[in-house]
C-alpha cells in the first residue's frame, strides 16, 4: 500500500511545525512560504553563518519536511537566505505573519502567502496616497460577507440624507462583479462614459488620463445645497454612442499586482491601483464642484481581493452589514480570525468598524436587537478585542490598555445600528418612483442608521471665503 498524501490543510501544519523545528535547530530566523497551488517550503536566513547544504541535520530536515507535507511540496523544499538572489523579498517582506517570536536560542518563524488573490487582507494598510493624507478619514465602506443584506440601498439612502445636511457626497460603486447602486443614483443616460474598471484597465499602461468617471445624480431627489455624485463600476453603455465598451473584458484583467510602468519604478500592487481610481475620482468631483466632504465605498461581498483593499486600505469608517445567522457570523469570524493573525493590522482596524444590523425584523420581540449585539460583542471579543495583547515579535505590552469595550458600550464596533424591515420594502421599485427616498416607511426603516453615521463622519469641509 501506498504511503497516505497529505491533505492541504495538514501539509501547512506540518510545514509549520518544521519551520519552528529548523529556527530552533539553527539558531537562525525562519519563513515559510505557500504558493498559489498550496506548496510550501522552508527559507532559511543564513547570510551571517551560511549553512552547508549537504549538511546531515539539514538534509535530515528536508527529508522530513518532504514526506510530511507531499504533494504540497515546494519545488525546492528549503532555501537558504545567503544564495538567494534577492533575500529581502522574503525576510523583510510586510505581508509576513508571526508565527513564533525570536527567542535566545531560536529564531524567529513568519509564514508569507504567496497568491494570485486574497493577499491584501492581510497586508498592513499603507498611506494614503501623496498629497491627499486626510482622504481615507472620510471615505465610508459598506460591507457585507453575505449579499442579499440590503447594503446597496442603503447606500443610496444614506448618500441621500447625508446630501440634505448640505453635504457633498460621492458614492463609488466597488461592487464590480454585480454593479448595482449606480442603477439607484441615475438614468443609464446620465452614467459617465468610463467607470472604476476603465481607470484600473488604462492605468495599467499609463493611460488614465482625462477619464470621464463621475456624474452628478440627477434621480436622488436632494434638497439645500447637497450633492450626490456617482462613480459607477462601469461606464456609459454600448448602445449610447456605438462605440465598443467589453466590460467583462476589462473585469478580467484588473486585479493582478503590476510592474512599475518604466524601469525602475516600485511595483504597483492592486490596491494603490484602486486608491489611485478612488482618488481620480474624488479629484474629478472636486474640480467640477467642490471637495467630496464624505465618499461612500459600495464593496462587493464575500471574501474577495476588492472587499479587502475597501476594508483595510481604502476606508476610514467600515460598516459591516450583518443578519443574525449562524452563516453570517462564521464569515465574520473567518475574516477577523485573518486580521488577528496580524495584530499591528488588527489594532489599526478594529475601533474603525462597526455592526449594520441589516434588514431587522424588530416587531414583537423587544430582545432580537440585543440578542444580536451580544453575539456580535462575543465574536469581537474572541477575536480582535482583548486578544491582542502582544506586538508581531511577542514583546509583552502589559502596560498598553487593553481595548475590550463593554456591552453595554453604544460607540462600540460590536453596537449593531438597526435597518428595521418592513413588508413594504418587499416591492419597493426605485427604478419607477424615483421619490422612493422621501416614503414614510423608507424613512422609518434607515432613520437610526442614516442619523447614526452621520454623528461618525468628520464635519463638512469648510465653505470656501467669498472673495
Amino acid at each position: 500500500m501506498s504511503r497516505s498524501r497529505a491533505r492541504f490543510d495538514i501539509a501547512w501544519q506540518a510545514a509549520l511545525d518544521h519551520a519552528r523545528q529548523a529556527a530552533s535547530q539553527f539558531g537562525m530566523d525562519v519563513v515559510v512560504t505557500r504558493d498559489v497551488l498550496g506548496r510550501s517550503c522552508i527559507l532559511i536566513d543564513d547570510r551571517g553563518r551560511p549553512l552547508a547544504h549537504d549538511d546531515p541535520t539539514v538534509v535530515a530536515l528536508r527529508d522530513a519536511f518532504t514526506a510530511a507535507t507531499r504533494p504540497f511540496t515546494g519545488l525546492e523544499p528549503l532555501l537558504f537566505g545567503d544564495k538567494l538572489f534577492a533575500p529581502e523579498l522574503y525576510f523583510d517582506a510586510g505581508e509576513r505573519v508571526p508565527v513564533s517570536p525570536r527567542q535566545s536560542s531560536a529564531g524567529s518563524v513568519h509564514s508569507l502567502e504567496r497568491t494570485v488573490i486574497g493577499s491584501d487582507w492581510a497586508r498592513s494598510v499603507p498611506t494614503p496616497s501623496d498629497g491627499a493624507p486626510g482622504r481615507r478619514d472620510r471615505r465610508v465602506a459598506l460591507y457585507g460577507f453575505k449579499g442579499g443584506v440590503g447594503r446597496t440601498t442603503a447606500t443610496a439612502v444614506l448618500a441621500r440624507y447625508l446630501a440634505g445636511t448640505g453635504r457633498c457626497v460621492l458614492v463609488v460603486d466597488l461592487d464590480l462583479e454585480s454593479p448595482g447602486v449606480s442603477n439607484l443614483l441615475e438614468d443609464p443616460a446620465g452614467i459617465p462614459r468610463h467607470g472604476i474598471v476603465d481607470h484600473l484597465i488604462e492605468g495599467g499602461v499609463g493611460n488614465a488620463d482625462e477619464l470621464e468617471l463621475v456624474a452628478r445624480s440627477s434621480a436622488l431627489p436632494v434638497k439645500g445645497n447637497g450633492e450626490v455624485w456617482l462613480a459607477p463600476a462601469g461606464g456609459r453603455p454600448l448602445e449610447r454612442n456605438g462605440e465598443p465598451y467589453d466590460y467583462l473584458a476589462k473585469l478580467n484583467r484588473i486585479y493582478s499586482d503590476l510592474a512599475g510602468l518604466n524601469p525602475g519604478d516600485r511595483e504597483r500592487p492592486f490596491a494603490a491601483r484602486l486608491e489611485e481610481a478612488i482618488a481620480a475620482c474624488e479629484d474629478q468631483v472636486t474640480e467640477l464642484s467642490r471637495p467630496p466632504d464624505v465618499v461612500l465605498l459600495d464593496s462587493r461581498a464575500g471574501m474577495h481581493d476588492i472587499a479587502a483593499v475597501t476594508l483595510t486600505h481604502l476606508s476610514g469608517l467600515v460598516l459591516l452589514f450583518a443578519v443574525d445567522n449562524p452563516s453570517t457570523w462564521e464569515g465574520y469570524k473567518m475574516l477577523f480570525t485573518q486580521w488577528q493573525r496580524r495584530p499591528v493590522l488588527a489594532r489599526e482596524l478594529r475601533e474603525r468598524l462597526r455592526v449594520v444590523a441589516a434588514m431587522f425584523h424588530s416587531a414583537g420581540d423587544a430582545k432580537r436587537l440585543p440578542a444580536l449585539i451580544d453575539r456580535a460583542q462575543t465574536l469581537f471579543a474572541s477575536t480582535l478585542y482583548d486578544q491582542l495583547d502582544t506586538d508581531e515579535e511577542g514583546a509583552d505590552n502589559e502596560g498598553d490598555e487593553l481595548y475590550h469595550p463593554p456591552l453595554e458600550d453604544d460607540d462600540a464596533p460590536h453596537a449593531a445600528i438597526p435597518i428595521l424591515f418592513g413588508n413594504d420594502l418587499v416591492g419597493l421599485d426605485p427604478l419607477r418612483s424615483r421619490d422612493w427616498p422621501e416614503l414614510p416607511f423608507v424613512d422609518a426603516a434607515y432613520r437610526t442608521f442614516t442619523t447614526t453615521v452621520e454623528r461618525l463622519l468628520l464635519p463638512p469641509h469648510p465653505a470656501p471665503e467669498s472673495s
